[in-house]
């Protein structure tokens, strides 16, 4: 593992009767598939849930936009309703419903999100209404930005950012979206100290705490344009970011022909 960045610088669903191995102390050993920042491209979310089935992924973790940018949003919504329960909201997932200003939006995302609310249905829109900030799961933490400020929606992208969501994290480990970049940060009590790492493999070792953005399902901003999402394996504690090719050119003419900004489809072949 390459680290840097001291602190100086039918699928199966969480209700279908499946029971994953126990530990002799009583806790789950589980194979989650974590994913987020799908933003409405139906085509890569189907992509990444065919992919995390291969990876016999036990149970299914959403940090969030499931909407916003893309031509599926009504989709994506009821796919990954019936998928999990386990799903917090994103800043797009609230701009849509009246949840957060859209005043602080591009000009692009903002035009997204009106149209994004022109195409829910009242139940939709009732289903992102409901989905809290954050979730405490598992012995994890799961939010879409932020675990000292889930309602502002800001990013962890700098050590001095990951502390302030260590600082206020209760559990070991959590797991984020909302920059579109996969990126591990590790804190450590002694010497109080920050890395990060940005490789695919990341076992989580003995650190005291490790925060996990999972990239982007729907919208990848690393100048890599395959699907991205997380395989958290809790026995063996290793995380494993996935890349997963997908229809991109399906999913830009689909907006393309929504009249939706064309520089939001072109982006999805850059991967930026």
């Amino acid at each position: 593992m390459v680290i840097g960045g001291t602190a100086g610088a039918a699928l199966r669903s969480p209700d279908d009767g499946h029971q994953p191995p126990a530990t002799d102390e009583g806790s789950w050993l589980v194979r989650y598939c974590i994913f987020g920042d799908v933003h409405g491209n139906l085509e890569a979310l189907e992509t990444i849930l065919a992919d995390a089935r291969r990876q016999e992924t036990d149970r299914y973790v959403c940090v969030g936009d499931i909407v916003g940018y893309g031509a599926n949003p009504s989709d994506c919504i009821d796919r990954i309703q019936r998928l999990t329960r386990q799903v917090v909201a994103g800043n797009h997932d609230c701009a849509v419903v009246g949840r957060t200003d859209i005043e602080y939006f591009n000009f692009f995302a903002r035009e997204a999100v009106l149209w994004t609310q022109q195409q829910l249905t009242p139940e939709q829109s009732s289903y992102l209404r409901g989905l809290p900030l954050t979730l405490e799961l598992d012995g994890m933490t799961v939010v879409h930005a932020t675990v000292h400020q889930p309602s502002l929606f800001g990013y962890i992208e700098s050590a001095m950012a990951a502390r302030q969501s260590f600082d206020a994290m209760t559990s070991k480990l959590a797991f984020v979206g909302h920059s579109h970049v996969p990126v591990t940060f590790f804190y450590e009590d002694q010497g109080e100290e920050i890395w990060y790492s940005q490789d695919n493999e990341v076992p989580l070792g003995d650190f005291s705490k490790t925060i996990v953005n999972v990239g982007s399902v729907g919208q990848p901003r690393d100048d890599n344009p395959r699907a991205a999402y997380a395989v958290y394996d809790s026995e063996q504690r290793k995380v494993t970011i996935r890349r997963v090719e997908y229809d991109v050119e399906a999913a830009r003419q689909k907006i393309i022909d929504a009249g939706l900004p064309e520089v939001l489809a072109a982006r999805l072949l850059l991967g930026r």
